[in-house]
């Protein structure tokens, strides 16, 4: 049974990882809002594949939650009826949600297939804690985590939600992805709970301390980038999607302590190598951590040189995940000298 949870939190860490890769392709294209409302799309549980599904067709049957688009504007249906030859504009009221209106349906589809990964995650998550049941005499932490998770999974739903809601608002999306680490650090507590074993825990504290703030570091420089995100987001609308040499020409504070701040972490944690190796302790960790962030600092390199190829500002993202949770599974297998008194 332990080995079957472990399984399937490594599972759920990956499909919540998947998550974030798909949200940030979602808003690498633009496609927040492919589906205006939330959790259906357009009041479909199968988003439509053609403008003319969301368009007002005569004898035609239309459910309750609709909704069309009708002369520029939303409209969504008050009951279940079927359409005579004329709209009846008894039967619709205007969407006052937010005044979004247009529609693309690949922008539609990438944002149903990002919340579809998100409910996989959210299954696998239930799934861990039926497995953390079989803990209650052991490691009951392993239930109450779980249960802290699903309750994140459901608190990021309704987050998505206010995030459509809000036509994108920024402050909300950095909320979002604050909770998604939050639900990452969950996860991983949750596995090292599960395969908790003396003889692979350091007790150093020196060393513990500077985990710790290399764990509190990435966390900052992962708010900053949001900052450099939304920024790009607005050159995004500036110019368009096909002048990507145009959206770093004049950056913004946070570009520059964002990219300046990376150094700060390259040091830091070249510095946990050589303390890490003059100990004897295992290098295994922090050698992975040192290549994500050589592969971060390249495909920022990449970013800023190369007009932001296609996926790379996923994968920048993506990593920079990858690399706080390592650093987060690292702390937790470092201890204080002062825990053994």
């Amino acid at each position: 049974m332990k080995k079957k949870f472990i399984k399937i939190s490594k599972i759920s860490l990956v499909l919540v990882l998947l998550v974030i890769l798909a949200g940030s392709f979602v808003r690498m294209t633009g496609s927040g809002m492919g589906c205006p409302d939330w959790p259906k799309c357009f009041g479909y549980l199968i988003p439509p594949t053609n403008i003319s599904e969301i368009e007002w067709s005569p004898n035609k049957k239309y459910k309750k939650g609709i909704i069309l688009r009708h002369k520029g504007k939303l409209i969504v249906s008050k009951t279940n009826f079927v359409s005579k030859n004329k709209i009846r504009y008894s039967n619709w009221e205007n969407y006052t949600k937010h005044d979004y209106s247009d529609f693309d349906a690949t922008k539609t589809w990438i944002e149903f297939i990002n919340r579809l990964i998100g409910v996989i995650a959210g299954l696998s998550t239930l799934v861990m804690f039926i497995f953390s049941l079989k803990f209650w005499m052991k490691k009951n932490i392993l239930i109450i985590n779980s249960i802290l998770i699903i309750l994140g999974m459901g608190f990021q739903a309704w987050l998505g939600k206010l995030v459509v809601d809000s036509n994108l608002a920024p402050y909300k999306i950095t909320v979002h992805m604050l909770m998604a680490l939050l639900i990452i650090s969950l996860i991983i507590f949750s596995i090292y709970k599960a395969q908790e074993d003396e003889k692979n825990i350091t007790r150093d504290t020196f060393l513990k301390n500077l985990v710790l703030l290399s764990v509190f570091v990435s966390l900052f420089q992962i708010v900053i980038g949001t900052q450099v995100r939304e920024f790009i987001d607005l050159q995004y609308d500036l110019y368009g999607p096909n002048q990507k040499n145009q959206w770093l020409s004049a950056p913004n504070f946070y570009f520059y302590f964002h990219r300046s701040f990376s150094i700060i972490i390259l040091l830091l944690n070249l510095g946990l190598y050589y303390l890490v190796k003059s100990r004897n302790y295992d290098t295994i960790l922090i050698k992975k951590i040192g290549f994500i962030i050589f592969l971060e600092i390249v495909v920022g390199i990449v970013m800023y040189y190369i007009d932001f190829p296609f996926m790379s500002q996923p994968i920048h993202l993506l990593l920079a995940i990858i690399l706080f949770s390592y650093q987060f599974y690292w702390m937790l297998n470092v201890k204080s000298l002062k825990n053994d008194l």
